[in-house]
């Protein structure tokens, strides 16, 4: 059957009894799109030799070459998989484009030729929509919507083709039997719950209607999901990025698309689902990798940390900069040339700084309109003394050693590295600077103890590059994104969202997290806050709470902590009744029974996390691997600067705490929660963190007493 082969009328889906002869026909149909496929892929290649011969300008031939080698790449480096997971059939009768049709829905569009019928249609692509959002209240025209279960881990064998289940909208009917109209079937339940070894999958196949709408969003809205643990925000964001690649190619990829993740771990364990997708060209990144300007070496107090990310800091920076203009102080200008002396008064050169300073540019903008609106007068009085002057005497003049020495008195050239470094050093400085924004003990906290001997042998903080980029900002505008996906952003500092917000000035943001599970000290309270910090205060604030992945009773668990934490989210709702729970307490010799419960969990299928806090999980590594249990991997504890954390391609990985956010395993063996909580400022929500990560199944294994039952 082909994908517009016109839908039976008395019957989109099959007879029960007839099931393998529908299985056959699909599978069938998955070989002609796997031969299709294959073909678009040869195809590629081709353009790829033959467009290097074709008959245009340098600039065009590039721009042509550059297109159809990432087309051929992108076709190349997608991941091997069945080619669709889906199909509808619209029903006679109802009118529109798709009347009688039948579609197959996959990850990518399909089809023997570019102007031919699509055997697969694309999820993105209009008419797909009816997969997620088509109900038996709201057919949309759907008779049937036909899910297909394939094997496990399969690589796209037609023969992996196991199952298929029919949803008849037109009457009601669901898999199983006639009834009123339910949740999805048992084939879209399997395949959320199904174990998790590795990264992180892609949920093309599950979306569900409110997941899609926040995907389905338009590129010029920003958006701020506040999503409960299991909710799939993170899997939203990611469809999200690829919908937008999908709906506006041009103004997306000529502005650029940027996924920003908490830490490398992270991103490693999310790297194939836009891949999957059939989207290979989107930088992926941590905040301090896309702003570092050198290597984090030195550890701030926790004083001069949390002065360092208050937002205040943006107006002590702002004065540090624009605390050098010094425009009182300008004196009369000559600039000789030949015979002539072009002279510029000091109170003209007075008004020229006073009337940029008024206009707010970035700070070396500023700096070159002073130095342009100075030319114009000298070129004023060339021009009334022997007429137009050539581009060439413009260029010249610019370049005058007085009129370089005058802008260097009146505006002079900095580099952010200056200005933090005298900042640090200069107590009379910060003073003037932080005058009625820092109190004095705080000023004293961002003094450095042991000044360096220049700025280029500074050591510097992750909390000083941040500041760093303020200044930078400040200078020169950095390079902006049309569109940014920011996960985990409860734990951005206010001048971490500053960070960010330059980099979406004209663009627009998908913002990911939960209030709730905020670490870091300075973590955000109200999304309407940070939204401002981010600089979209009028973005639309969405919560999930209805969750697919993690199981009623560790929701119900983990909800015991939420009620000590001092935040406003509304609980998580889990679909889930499966699932295990099972608190263990260690009579004297943890290590034994985190052993113990980790040969538990390996009778099961699916990943295997070991969730400690950060100084004991080197020792519960150590245990394990003494107990000879197989293949037990480590993630490293490092901080978001340092090279990437080493992947662990085992079942089983220890993970200290502080890297456990935004990951989750089948298993979860939660070791101590005494010590999680105790481990650092916001601890209790860590350990809400910690205890979330579970998918499956969750043992708390302890000596100490519990933190929610005290």
């Amino acid at each position: 059957m082909t994908a517009l082969e016109p839908a039976p009328q008395d019957s989109a889906g099959p007879d029960p009894q007839d099931l393998t002869t529908a299985l056959g026909l699909e599978r069938s149909h998955h070989d002609a799109c796997r031969a299709a496929f294959t073909a678009m892929v040869e195809g590629a290649d081709l353009h790829v030799v033959t467009g290097e011969d074709v008959s245009a300008s340098g600039a065009d031939a590039e721009v042509l070459g550059h297109r159809l080698r990432s087309h051929a790449k992108a076709l190349h480096e997608l991941p091997e998989g069945p080619l669709f997971f889906g199909r509808l059939d619209f029903a006679h009768g109802t009118g529109g484009d798709h009347e009688g049709l039948a579609h197959h829905i996959g990850r990518l569009r399909i089809s023997e030729h570019p102007a031919a019928p699509p055997l697969v249609v694309d999820w993105r692509a209009p008419v797909s929509r009816a997969f997620y959002q088509a109900s038996a209240r709201d057919p949309q025209g759907v008779a049937v919507r036909r899910r297909f279960g394939w094997a496990p881990g399969s690589r796209g064998d037609s023969a992996d083709l196991t199952g298929l289940e029919d949803e008849r909208l037109d009457t009601g009917e669901l898999p199983g039997g006639p009834g009123p109209a339910a949740p999805d079937g048992g084939i879209v339940a399997h395949e959320i719950e199904r174990p998790r070894v590795g990264p992180m999958r892609d949920i093309a196949a599950t979306i569900q209607p409110e997941q899609d709408d926040l995907v389905r969003g338009d590129l010029t809205g920003s958006v701020c999901v506040q999503g409960a643990p299991g909710t799939g925000k993170t899997a939203v964001g990611l469809h999200r990025a690829a919908y937008l690649l999908y709906t506006h190619p041009r103004r997306v990829q000529r502005g650029g698309l940027l996924i920003l993740g908490p830490h490398r771990a992270f991103l490693s364990y999310i790297a194939e689902v836009l891949p999957a997708l059939g989207e290979t060209g989107v930088r992926q990144s941590t905040l301090h990798d896309e702003i570092g300007r050198h290597r984090a070496t030195a550890t701030d107090p926790d004083r001069a940390a949390a002065v360092k990310h208050d937002a205040r800091m943006a107006e002590v920076l702002r004065r540090a900069v624009y605390g050098r203009v010094a425009a009182d102080h300008a004196e009369d200008l000559t600039v000789p040339e030949g015979p002539c002396r072009w002279r510029v008064g000091g109170r003209v050169l007075r008004e020229i700084v006073a009337g940029v300073l008024a206009e707010a540019p970035p700070y070396d903008t500023g700096r070159e309109r002073v130095r342009s609106r100075i030319v114009r007068r000298i070129q004023e009085q060339a021009e009334r003394r022997s007429g137009p002057r050539p581009a060439s005497w413009t260029r010249r003049t610019e370049r005058a050693r007085a009129l370089s020495a005058c802008l260097e008195a009146v505006w002079p050239k900095l580099r952010p590295e200056e200005v933090l470094a005298e900042l640090f050093t200069d107590a009379e400085a910060l003073a003037r600077a932080g005058a009625g924004v820092l109190d004095p003990d705080e000023q004293r906290a961002l003094l450095w103890p042991r000044p360096p001997r220049s700025p280029k042998s500074a050591r510097w903080s992750t909390a000083d590059l941040v500041l760093l980029d303020e200044v930078a900002g400040l200078l020169k505008h950095p390079p902006g994104y049309a569109h940014v996906v920011v996960d985990e952003a409860q734990d951005l500092s206010p001048m971490e969202c500053r960070a960010v917000a330059r980099r979406v000035r004209f663009g627009s943001l998908t913002v990911l997290g939960d209030l709730a599970q905020g670490t870091t000290p300075w973590a955000a309270a109200s999304w309407r806050a940070q939204m401002a910090h981010l600089g979209k205060p009028d973005a639309t604030i969405v919560p999930l709470t209805t969750g697919f992945r993690v199981p009623a009773a560790v929701l119900t668990l983990a909800a015991r902590v939420l009620d000590r934490l001092d935040v406003d989210v509304p609980r998580a709702d889990s679909l889930r009744r499966d699932g295990g729970l099972r608190v263990r307490r260690a009579d004297g010799d943890l290590s034994s029974a985190v052993v113990a419960a980790v040969r538990d969990a390996l009778g099961h299928e699916g990943s295997v996390g070991v969730i400690a806090a950060d100084p004991q999980a080197a020792a519960i590594h150590e245990a394990l691997k003494a107990a000879g249990l197989p293949s037990c991997g480590l993630t490293s504890c490092r901080p978001p600067s340092s090279p990437v954390p080493d992947e662990p391609a085992a079942r089983v990985t220890v993970v200290p705490a502080t890297l456990a956010k935004g990951l989750e395993y089948d298993h979860v063996v939660a070791v101590e929660p005494a010590a999680v909580a105790e481990a650092e400022q916001r601890g209790l929500n860590r350990l809400y963190v910690v205890l979330t990560r579970a998918v499956t199944r969750l043992d708390v294994v302890h000596e100490r007493p519990l933190p929610w039952e005290q």
